[in-house]
Formats: C-alpha cells, structure tokens, sequence
C-alpha cells in the first residue's frame, strides 16, 4: 500500500483522537518510556536497556514500558483527573502480521466509571474512527458466557475441560501443559473471533475472573472480573477494565504472574512498587486500551501491520 497514504491516515488519526478528548476535558499526557519495574504478565515480555550515567541518577536496569497503565495510574492518584496518553510502548518477541514489537497505543482513564460507561465512548471513538475513510459499523454488546453459549452452544464457566478441547480437535496445538485458560483463549482466537461479521463491532464483557489481570473482580453465581474487549470483525482494537485500587490483591496478583512466569522460565521482571504505594489512593475509575496500528488496519482494510507503519521492524 501507498507509504504516504499511510502517514496521512495516521496523521489524521492522530488529530482526531486529540479532538475527541479535547471536546471531552480529557488532559493528554506524557509518562516515561523507561521503568524501573517491567510488565509481570505471563505472556508479555518486557525490553530491558541499562542506564550508563552515574548510579546517583537512579537504577540502572531499566524496562521499555509495555503499556503506559502503571504511570498513568500513579499520575490518576495523584487526582489529575481524567486523562488520555497517545505514545509509543514495546513488547518483546511479538513480531508478524499483525503485531510489531513497537507500536502506538492509546490509554484514557474516567474517574467515577465503571467498565459498562466506558464501552459506550470506546464504541463511539471507534466510530469517530471509522467514520474517517466513509465506514461504519454495526454493533454487539454481550457477555462472554453469552458469546460462548451462543457460538459453541457452550458454557465457559462450567463446560469440563475435554468438552473446550473437542471443537479443536482439527487443529495442531501443542497442549502440553495447557490449562483451562489457554483453551478458553484457543477458543476465541481460532473459532469465535474468526466468525464475527466484517462490518460489526462486538464488545464482549464480564469475562472470568481467573482472566482478570487488573480489573475488579464482581461478586455473583459465578464472579467475573469487570473487563471488555472490544473487535472489529476479526480485529481485537481494545481492552478495558473497571479498575483495581486494592494494593494487597494486585500485590497477590503481580506474585501469581510471577509464579507462573518462573514456571516457563521466563524472566521475572520487578514488581512495581510505586504502583502498588499509590494504587490506594486511586480514585473509582475505568480505564481503556486500543491499539492504534490495529485500528488503522482495520480502516485501511489490511491485515499486514507493515502496511500503516513507515518502517516496520525489520526495516527500522
């Protein structure tokens, strides 16, 4: 596809996410690349750099930020307020079609939320999008039993495990030490997300709450973590949460990723302490991610991320 078309595109991408927030009050902010605390999820590796100035300037093993959560989350209970970043953020090991190990993100927060509120204004900054190159998209709101139940006419909270397993069965997987987890997300990569319309928005919610990473777990028959993602077509754009503010149990949280990293022998990043000292102070609050490149894939029609990059990485 045509390169500057491309940066074109993305240019005014850019200014209208600004424009959206603007109208909005949402302040635009900028945290450090650089952490002395790295993602601890099992399955995001962090890039790690060492600081060469004098060691009075701080530590020196650093990590390039996954994500900005941590940061804006520390600026929020500080009580800055409603607040959007658009920046760069960089995962090891993920590089293909549809991934790029650095790429753009956007993250917003709003105070007093909850995770059902804010799928409203992912939907319609999505829209806003969209509505850039003439589309638009229809729209699906529902539960992640509901999705189950309705695409695979299972239920993923109590379906056995051999009964996730059949409708894989035609595929080669490596299930050594695949627990019930990795076969509920084998389910929605390879057989529900492949199945939802081109021209639709789907936002799923209320997924289980052994997949809650930081949201907030909601009591009931069974609990479920206050979480959404939200596809276009086949393309997962974003992830939100009704956020955590209990230090202890994002402590607990943080050491069971850590457990199950050592387990695959993965490196063990630290834990964000200054995260978990203000996480009390954090105000009632529902965050967002969206993953920019994607969402430009999606308005271009491509499934090459190399095609709404200038560089990408092997020719950066």
């Amino acid at each position: 596809m045509d390169l500057l078309s491309a940066l074109q595109l993305r240019a005014l991408l850019n200014a209208a996410i600004r424009g959206f927030f603007a109208a909005r009050g949402v302040l635009e902010v900028e945290t450090p690349m650089l952490s002395a605390a790295g993602n601890t999820e099992p399955n995001i590796d962090s890039f790690q750099t060492r600081f060469s100035g004098h060691v009075d300037a701080g530590q020196a093993l650093r990590w390039l930020r996954t994500s900005p959560e941590y940061p804006l989350k520390r600026l929020l209970a500080a009580g800055i307020g409603d607040c959007y970043e658009l920046g760069r953020v960089f995962r090891n090991g993920e590089a293909g079609g549809r991934h790029n190990p650095e790429f753009t993100m956007l993250e917003w927060y709003r105070v007093g939320w909850d995770h059902r509120q804010l799928i409203d204004e992912t939907v319609e900054l999505v829209r806003t999008a969209l509505a850039l190159v003439g589309r638009s998209a229809t729209l699906q709101v529902l539960s992640y039993r509901d999705l189950f139940l309705q695409g695979l006419e299972l239920d993923p909270f109590t379906a056995p495990l051999e009964a996730l397993q059949q409708p894989l069965r035609d595929i080669r997987i490596d299930a050594d030490g695949l627990g019930r987890d990795d076969w509920l997300d084998l389910l929605m990569t390879h057989r529900l997300q492949p199945a939802f319309p081109a021209d639709r928005l789907t936002v799923v919610h209320d997924w289980p709450a052994s997949q809650c990473a930081l949201a907030r777990i909601r009591d009931g028959d069974p609990p479920v973590a206050e979480r959404f993602e939200l596809y276009l077509g086949g393309y997962e754009l974003a992830n939100g949460y009704h956020e955590l503010n209990d230090a202890g149990e994002q402590r607990r949280r943080f050491l069971r990723d850590h457990a199950l990293r050592q387990a695959r022998g993965a490196v063990l990043p630290p834990l964000d302490e200054r995260l978990l000292q203000a996480l009390p102070a954090l105000p009632d609050c529902a965050g967002v991610a969206v993953g920019v490149d994607r969402l430009l894939m999606a308005m271009r029609g491509t499934a090459q991320i190399g095609d709404v990059l200038a560089y990408d990485f092997a020719h950066a």
